[in-house]
């Protein structure tokens, strides 16, 4: 199995790596600057807004389902067609309590209508992860590979277009939202059309035991997805709210947290192939302590890296990014890249609490954070600003990786490995020192930060963090499953 993990891995990884950053930076980024920091604003408060009650597309059912088809992949053809018709039903759920809550808000006439479409864009995403589960629930991991890009690599094509191309159409923000709707709904026909001969003729039907039967069993997931989107995406809603100047203040907070959105890419694509591996694992009795441990120091290396050259050279990085507010979102973006290392340890022991059912104390650890995440951003954000929002951030996530790492403890009656301990306590120390030692050369920020990278992978080879002898002996066993 973890020869199964680390072939995909890779290409999961290069097929992501090509695709994913150039719609970030070379088409997000670029539509933030082109309608400029308030306007965008106005859209991701907006956008992070549809995202926290999308809970009611969904009912956690994704995260069942990609459980339960890697467990009993037969099943497909049974649960498919009664699965369509709920996420259907719940889709319609999700919109009126959308749009009740936008009318308690009071938002405008504009904000509504933008706020719908993306409403529809979250409903569109929805069914393709669901449609995903599936793929990924039956092992075909490089075709998930291939639908984990192809709604970016549509959104790329389409908004290449209008933003470089289309000399005679303005670009606006509804505009983007709209390439959003026609990029999700390609996919999702793609994704169909993968699975076509898996599910047999689909025929749209009400199954109610079954269905019954699997909303008790996925509202537990439903709970979390639902604190996680609360304590992920509030802060953006929050800063729009509380500020006089909120769409202005939520766009410097987006330009800093698209860099992190761009790295949880990592997190979330080792996720998708770790969450049916521990699922099969499990089911099967295999000892999943060396996947665990083998998926981590493969994250966490980059993600200490990461923050380290944001931490040094935050600032060059945003005014290569971006033309405006460029100070003012360095200062929030070197706390988000903190938070990052916590983030990105969640995507392997949340991934592994989530396959082993462990929801009901995951959710005790995400109900803690939200609360956390509450009260520091009603506290931090009138005094610090979008500053305030990254600070209760970090401390959230610390909290809820900490709480993680204890329970699998726990569960797999880990022993503490001090040897473990002090080679990533060394590695740490030695590329904290080295990055200082590096920043005082006078040479350009690209050449020191390359540097800092070269002996971070130096170090992690050095202290056995990574280990490519292990992976490679890995690669050569034949696959057991």
């Amino acid at each position: 199995m973890q020869r199964k993990f680390i072939t995909n891995l890779f290409f999961l990884l290069l097929v992501n790596v090509i695709v994913k950053p150039f719609w970030i930076f070379g088409i997000d980024r670029v539509v933030q600057n082109r309608v400029g920091a308030e306007e965008y604003g106005f859209y991701y408060a907006l956008f992070s807004f549809s995202i926290l009650l999308n809970i009611f597309l969904d009912f956690g059912i994704t995260n069942y389902n990609n459980r339960n088809i890697a467990k009993h992949g037969h099943m497909l053809q049974r649960y498919f067609s009664s699965i369509v018709v709920l996420k259907f039903l719940l889709g319609v759920v999700y919109l009126i309590i959308t749009l009740i809550a936008a009318f308690v808000l009071e938002y405008d006439l504009r904000s509504v209508k933008l706020l719908m479409l993306l409403c529809f864009n979250q409903f569109l995403l929805s069914f393709l992860l669901y449609l995903r589960s599936n793929v990924a629930g039956l092992q075909l991991f490089k075709r998930d590979s291939f639908l984990s890009v192809f709604d970016r690599l549509t959104m790329i094509i389409i908004c290449g277009y209008f933003l470089w191309l289309s000399t005679g159409q303005h670009f606006s923000i509804e505009l983007f939202a709209f390439a959003q709707t026609a990029a999700y709904f390609i996919s999702c026909i793609a994704a169909l059309i993968i699975l076509k001969g898996r599910i047999g003729r689909l025929k749209l039907k009400i199954d109610l035991p079954l269905l019954t039967l699997i909303l008790k069993q996925s509202m537990p997931f439903a709970l979390l997805v639902l604190l996680m989107s609360f304590y992920y995406r509030v802060d953006s809603v929050m800063i729009e709210r509380i500020l006089p100047d909120g769409n202005f203040q939520t766009g410097i907070y987006a330009q800093a947290y698209r860099l992190l959105d761009a790295s949880t890419m990592i997190g979330f694509l080792f996720a998708g192939l770790l969450l049916p591996m521990f699922s099969r694992m499990i089911e099967l009795k295999e000892n999943t302590t060396p996947l665990i441990k083998l998926s981590f120091n493969l994250i966490i290396v980059p993600s200490f890296l990461l923050f380290i050259i944001c931490y040094y050279f935050g600032y060059e990085i945003m005014e290569i990014l971006y033309q405006e507010n460029v100070l003012a979102s360095t200062e929030v973006l070197v706390l988000l890249m903190g938070t990052f290392i916590a983030v990105a340890s969640t995507y392997i022991f949340g991934t592994f609490l989530t396959a082993n059912g462990s929801i009901k104390q995951l959710n005790k650890i995400a109900l803690i954070g939200l609360g956390i995440n509450l009260i520091l951003n009603s506290i931090l954000i009138p005094l610090n600003g979008p500053f305030g929002a990254a600070q209760a951030t970090l401390v959230t996530q610390i909290f809820v990786i900490l709480a993680q790492i204890i329970l699998v403890k726990k569960l797999l009656k880990w022993q503490i490995n001090w040897i473990y301990i002090v080679r990533l306590a060394g590695f740490i120390i030695l590329l904290s020192l080295t990055s200082h030692l590096f920043n005082q050369v006078n040479n350009t920020w690209i050449i020191r930060a390359l540097g800092i990278v070269l002996f971070g992978i130096f170090y992690a080879l050095l202290l056995r963090i990574i280990e490519p002898n292990a992976i490679l002996r890995i690669l050569r066993n034949k696959e057991q499953h």
